[in-house]
Protein backbone atom coordinates (compact mmCIF):
# COMPACT_ATOMS: atom_id res chain seq x y z
CA UNK A 1 0.00 0.00 0.00
CA UNK A 2 1.54 3.32 -0.79
CA UNK A 3 1.83 6.49 1.61
CA UNK A 4 -0.86 8.72 1.28
CA UNK A 5 -1.30 11.90 3.54
CA UNK A 6 -3.28 15.16 3.11
CA UNK A 7 -1.76 18.32 4.10
CA UNK A 8 -3.37 21.31 5.76
CA UNK A 9 -4.05 24.62 5.55
CA UNK A 10 -5.63 25.53 8.31
CA UNK A 11 -6.04 23.56 12.10
CA UNK A 12 -7.78 20.61 11.97
CA UNK A 13 -10.97 21.10 14.26
CA UNK A 14 -10.97 20.57 17.65
CA UNK A 15 -14.15 17.62 16.85
CA UNK A 16 -11.53 15.77 14.62
CA UNK A 17 -8.62 16.12 16.69
CA UNK A 18 -9.16 15.76 20.34
CA UNK A 19 -7.01 16.80 22.85
CA UNK A 20 -7.03 16.55 26.92
CA UNK A 21 -6.08 19.48 29.02
CA UNK A 22 -2.86 18.08 29.32
CA UNK A 23 -1.95 17.43 26.23
CA UNK A 24 -2.85 14.23 25.18
CA UNK A 25 -4.70 12.33 22.43
CA UNK A 26 -8.32 11.39 23.02
CA UNK A 27 -8.44 7.58 23.54
CA UNK A 28 -4.59 6.33 23.65
CA UNK A 29 -4.53 9.47 26.53
CA UNK A 30 -0.57 9.79 24.63
CA UNK A 31 1.79 12.68 23.81
CA UNK A 32 4.82 12.40 21.87
CA UNK A 33 7.09 12.03 24.79
CA UNK A 34 5.40 8.83 26.12
CA UNK A 35 6.25 7.07 22.67
CA UNK A 36 9.63 5.53 21.84
CA UNK A 37 10.27 4.73 18.07
CA UNK A 38 10.05 1.03 18.99
CA UNK A 39 6.46 0.43 19.66
CA UNK A 40 5.13 -3.29 20.34
CA UNK A 41 0.99 -3.54 20.54
CA UNK A 42 -1.22 -6.24 22.28
CA UNK A 43 -4.78 -7.25 22.43
CA UNK A 44 -4.63 -8.09 25.86
CA UNK A 45 -4.32 -5.50 28.24
CA UNK A 46 -2.80 -7.97 31.03
CA UNK A 47 0.17 -8.53 27.97
CA UNK A 48 1.29 -5.28 28.57
CA UNK A 49 2.91 -6.25 31.96
CA UNK A 50 4.05 -9.44 30.50
CA UNK A 51 6.16 -7.22 28.15
CA UNK A 52 7.16 -4.55 30.45
CA UNK A 53 8.27 -7.02 33.15
CA UNK A 54 11.22 -7.69 30.97
CA UNK A 55 12.08 -3.61 30.93
CA UNK A 56 14.97 -2.21 33.49
CA UNK A 57 12.94 0.60 34.36
CA UNK A 58 9.71 2.30 33.52
CA UNK A 59 9.35 5.67 32.53
CA UNK A 60 5.24 5.98 31.36
CA UNK A 61 2.79 3.91 32.78
CA UNK A 62 -0.66 5.34 31.54
CA UNK A 63 -4.09 3.36 31.05
CA UNK A 64 -7.13 4.41 29.60
CA UNK A 65 -9.77 2.28 28.88
CA UNK A 66 -8.59 -0.64 27.07
CA UNK A 67 -5.64 0.78 26.18
CA UNK A 68 -2.70 0.34 28.95
CA UNK A 69 1.29 2.02 27.69
CA UNK A 70 4.39 1.16 29.22
CA UNK A 71 7.66 2.69 27.81
CA UNK A 72 10.67 1.70 29.47
CA UNK A 73 14.17 0.14 28.55
CA UNK A 74 14.95 -3.19 27.32
CA UNK A 75 18.67 -3.47 27.64
CA UNK A 76 19.28 0.11 26.86
CA UNK A 77 16.56 0.68 24.34
CA UNK A 78 13.62 2.76 24.88
CA UNK A 79 10.25 0.89 24.39
CA UNK A 80 6.54 1.67 24.21
CA UNK A 81 4.31 -1.32 24.66
CA UNK A 82 0.79 -0.60 23.99
CA UNK A 83 -2.30 -2.32 24.36
CA UNK A 84 -5.20 -2.06 21.55
CA UNK A 85 -8.05 -4.25 22.96
CA UNK A 86 -9.59 -6.47 20.09
CA UNK A 87 -10.42 -5.95 16.32
CA UNK A 88 -9.83 -3.74 13.21
CA UNK A 89 -11.73 -1.22 15.37
CA UNK A 90 -9.40 -0.60 17.79
CA UNK A 91 -6.78 -0.92 15.55
CA UNK A 92 -8.18 2.51 13.39
CA UNK A 93 -7.90 4.53 16.80
CA UNK A 94 -4.63 3.15 17.81
CA UNK A 95 -2.63 3.40 14.82
CA UNK A 96 -4.54 7.00 14.08
CA UNK A 97 -3.85 8.27 17.52
CA UNK A 98 -0.32 6.94 17.72
CA UNK A 99 0.41 8.43 14.47
CA UNK A 100 -1.17 11.55 15.73
CA UNK A 101 0.82 12.36 18.67
CA UNK A 102 4.27 12.00 17.24
CA UNK A 103 3.40 13.48 13.80
CA UNK A 104 0.91 16.38 14.78
CA UNK A 105 1.90 19.80 16.43
CA UNK A 106 -0.66 19.89 19.51
CA UNK A 107 -0.62 23.51 19.55
CA UNK A 108 -1.24 24.45 15.80
CA UNK A 109 -3.27 21.58 15.25
CA UNK A 110 -1.61 21.06 12.18
CA UNK A 111 0.75 17.74 10.79
CA UNK A 112 4.43 18.77 11.32
CA UNK A 113 7.17 19.21 8.60
CA UNK A 114 9.27 16.75 9.49
CA UNK A 115 7.34 13.35 10.22
CA UNK A 116 8.71 10.28 12.71
CA UNK A 117 8.45 6.81 11.37
CA UNK A 118 7.25 4.17 13.82
CA UNK A 119 8.45 0.36 13.95
CA UNK A 120 5.02 -0.83 15.15
CA UNK A 121 5.36 -4.86 15.90
CA UNK A 122 1.84 -6.53 17.08
CA UNK A 123 2.10 -9.37 19.62
CA UNK A 124 -0.82 -12.02 19.07
CA UNK A 125 -2.20 -15.34 19.41
CA UNK A 126 -3.76 -17.00 16.57
CA UNK A 127 -5.42 -19.93 15.24
CA UNK A 128 -3.70 -22.21 11.99
CA UNK A 129 -5.19 -22.62 9.04
CA UNK A 130 -2.87 -25.51 7.73
CA UNK A 131 -2.45 -29.10 8.76
CA UNK A 132 0.98 -28.55 9.21
CA UNK A 133 0.97 -25.01 11.03
CA UNK A 134 1.50 -26.72 14.56
CA UNK A 135 0.08 -25.53 17.74
CA UNK A 136 2.60 -23.54 20.34
CA UNK A 137 4.73 -22.06 17.17
CA UNK A 138 5.14 -18.89 15.46
CA UNK A 139 3.94 -17.11 12.57
CA UNK A 140 4.75 -14.10 10.97
CA UNK A 141 2.32 -11.93 8.42
CA UNK A 142 3.44 -11.10 4.78
CA UNK A 143 0.04 -10.03 3.96
CA UNK A 144 -2.93 -9.23 5.88
CA UNK A 145 -6.18 -10.33 4.16
CA UNK A 146 -9.07 -8.11 5.48
CA UNK A 147 -12.48 -9.04 5.45
CA UNK A 148 -13.48 -6.11 7.92
CA UNK A 149 -14.35 -3.19 5.21
CA UNK A 150 -11.78 -0.85 7.50
CA UNK A 151 -9.62 0.48 4.54
CA UNK A 152 -13.10 1.47 2.46
CA UNK A 153 -13.16 4.23 4.30
CA UNK A 154 -9.85 5.96 3.84
CA UNK A 155 -8.29 6.98 0.07
CA UNK A 156 -6.06 4.12 -0.49
CA UNK A 157 -3.38 3.01 -3.48
CA UNK A 158 -3.12 -0.51 -3.91
CA UNK A 159 0.83 -2.03 -4.51
CA UNK A 160 0.28 -4.50 -7.80
CA UNK A 161 1.20 -7.10 -5.68
CA UNK A 162 -1.80 -6.61 -3.26
CA UNK A 163 -4.28 -5.97 -6.13
CA UNK A 164 -3.02 -9.27 -7.84
CA UNK A 165 -3.70 -11.51 -5.29
CA UNK A 166 -7.08 -10.13 -4.49
CA UNK A 167 -7.56 -10.66 -7.92
CA UNK A 168 -6.94 -14.37 -7.15
CA UNK A 169 -8.90 -14.52 -4.03
CA UNK A 170 -12.12 -13.87 -5.60
CA UNK A 171 -11.32 -16.05 -8.39
CA UNK A 172 -10.62 -19.18 -5.93
CA UNK A 173 -13.36 -18.00 -2.63
CA UNK A 174 -17.22 -18.49 -3.49
CA UNK A 175 -17.20 -15.25 -1.31
CA UNK A 176 -20.71 -13.63 -0.37
CA UNK A 177 -21.78 -11.12 -2.52
CA UNK A 178 -23.19 -8.85 0.33
CA UNK A 179 -19.94 -9.67 2.51
CA UNK A 180 -17.12 -6.76 2.67
CA UNK A 181 -15.17 -7.08 -0.11
CA UNK A 182 -11.89 -8.36 0.53
CA UNK A 183 -8.78 -6.84 0.48
CA UNK A 184 -4.67 -7.52 0.90
CA UNK A 185 -1.98 -5.40 2.49
CA UNK A 186 1.45 -5.94 2.44
CA UNK A 187 3.77 -5.66 6.02
CA UNK A 188 7.08 -4.12 6.27
CA UNK A 189 9.74 -6.30 4.72
CA UNK A 190 12.47 -5.43 6.09
CA UNK A 191 10.59 -5.29 9.43
CA UNK A 192 9.26 -8.96 8.76
CA UNK A 193 12.76 -10.09 8.09
CA UNK A 194 14.49 -8.80 10.99
CA UNK A 195 11.45 -9.67 13.51
CA UNK A 196 10.25 -12.66 11.81
CA UNK A 197 13.71 -14.95 11.03
CA UNK A 198 12.88 -18.33 11.30
CA UNK A 199 8.97 -18.45 11.72
CA UNK A 200 6.71 -19.57 9.70
CA UNK A 201 5.86 -16.68 7.12
CA UNK A 202 2.39 -16.37 5.34
CA UNK A 203 -0.78 -14.37 4.55
CA UNK A 204 -2.86 -13.85 7.74
CA UNK A 205 -6.25 -13.48 7.28
CA UNK A 206 -8.35 -10.72 9.71
CA UNK A 207 -11.90 -11.56 10.61
CA UNK A 208 -14.10 -8.86 11.90
CA UNK A 209 -15.47 -11.10 14.46
CA UNK A 210 -14.54 -13.83 16.52
CA UNK A 211 -17.25 -16.98 15.18
CA UNK A 212 -18.62 -16.28 12.25
CA UNK A 213 -16.44 -14.43 10.26
CA UNK A 214 -13.88 -17.07 11.53
CA UNK A 215 -15.67 -19.77 10.32
CA UNK A 216 -17.34 -20.80 13.82
CA UNK A 217 -20.83 -21.66 14.34
CA UNK A 218 -22.39 -21.86 17.49
CA UNK A 219 -26.33 -21.83 17.41
CA UNK A 220 -26.03 -19.44 14.26
CA UNK A 221 -25.30 -20.92 10.94
CA UNK A 222 -22.71 -19.12 8.58
CA UNK A 223 -23.15 -17.87 5.20
CA UNK A 224 -19.64 -19.90 3.87
CA UNK A 225 -20.04 -23.03 5.76
CA UNK A 226 -16.59 -24.29 4.36
CA UNK A 227 -14.87 -21.00 4.84
CA UNK A 228 -11.83 -22.40 6.50
CA UNK A 229 -11.78 -25.43 4.19
CA UNK A 230 -11.48 -22.92 1.26
CA UNK A 231 -9.04 -20.55 2.85
CA UNK A 232 -6.97 -23.24 3.61
CA UNK A 233 -7.00 -24.23 -0.12
CA UNK A 234 -5.60 -20.65 -1.63
CA UNK A 235 -2.71 -20.49 -3.37
CA UNK A 236 -1.01 -17.56 -5.90
CA UNK A 237 2.43 -17.96 -6.59
CA UNK A 238 4.10 -18.99 -3.01
CA UNK A 239 1.73 -17.68 -0.93
CA UNK A 240 -0.91 -19.33 1.37
CA UNK A 241 -3.20 -18.48 4.03
CA UNK A 242 -1.35 -19.75 7.66
CA UNK A 243 -3.83 -17.85 10.39
CA UNK A 244 -6.72 -16.59 11.22
CA UNK A 245 -6.57 -13.39 13.51
CA UNK A 246 -8.51 -9.80 13.55
CA UNK A 247 -6.30 -7.07 14.01
CA UNK A 248 -3.47 -7.29 10.78
CA UNK A 249 -4.76 -6.26 7.95
CA UNK A 250 -5.68 -2.69 9.47
CA UNK A 251 -2.16 -2.52 11.15
CA UNK A 252 -0.30 -2.87 7.94
CA UNK A 253 -2.86 -0.65 5.72
CA UNK A 254 -3.04 1.83 8.38
CA UNK A 255 0.61 2.24 8.89
CA UNK A 256 1.46 2.04 5.38
CA UNK A 257 -0.83 4.99 4.58
CA UNK A 258 0.57 7.38 7.56
CA UNK A 259 4.70 5.81 6.25
CA UNK A 260 5.50 3.90 9.74
CA UNK A 261 6.82 -0.24 9.93
CA UNK A 262 4.48 -2.79 10.55
CA UNK A 263 4.93 -6.37 11.35
CA UNK A 264 3.03 -8.82 13.11
CA UNK A 265 3.91 -11.61 14.49
CA UNK A 266 1.35 -14.63 16.17
CA UNK A 267 1.96 -17.32 18.68
CA UNK A 268 -0.55 -20.37 16.96
CA UNK A 269 -2.71 -21.02 20.20
CA UNK A 270 -4.80 -23.59 18.14
CA UNK A 271 -4.76 -25.86 14.83
CA UNK A 272 -8.57 -25.08 13.24
CA UNK A 273 -8.03 -28.18 10.89
CA UNK A 274 -7.02 -30.78 13.92
CA UNK A 275 -9.37 -29.44 16.55
CA UNK A 276 -6.43 -28.84 18.61
CA UNK A 277 -5.51 -25.98 21.35
CA UNK A 278 -2.55 -25.01 23.21
CA UNK A 279 -1.73 -26.89 26.71
CA UNK A 280 -0.10 -23.94 27.63
CA UNK A 281 -0.37 -20.80 25.37
CA UNK A 282 1.14 -18.59 28.12
CA UNK A 283 4.48 -20.24 27.70
CA UNK A 284 4.26 -20.17 24.13
CA UNK A 285 2.94 -16.55 24.60
CA UNK A 286 5.74 -15.44 26.97
CA UNK A 287 8.56 -16.83 24.32
CA UNK A 288 7.02 -15.14 21.65
CA UNK A 289 7.54 -11.75 23.84
CA UNK A 290 11.23 -12.44 24.84
CA UNK A 291 12.58 -13.20 20.76
CA UNK A 292 10.41 -9.78 19.53
CA UNK A 293 12.21 -7.95 22.71
CA UNK A 294 15.50 -9.24 21.80
CA UNK A 295 15.07 -8.88 17.84
CA UNK A 296 13.62 -5.58 18.08
CA UNK A 297 16.57 -3.58 19.61
CA UNK A 298 18.74 -4.33 16.37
Amino acid sequence: MIESTISYSKAIAPSELIISEEGRIYHINLKESDIADNVIIVGDQERVKEVSKHFSSIETNISKREFITHTGYFKGHRITVLSTGIGTDNIDIAINELDAAVNIDFNTRKPKSKKRKLNIVRIGTSGSLQEDIPVDSFVVSSYGLGFDGLLGFYNTSFEEDELELKKAFIHQINWPKDANIPYFTRGNKSLIQKIGKGMIEGITATGNGFYGPQGRSLRLATAVPNLNEQLNNFTFKKHKITNFEMETSALYGLSSLLGHNACTTCAIIANRFKKQYSKDYKKTVNQLIELVLERIIT
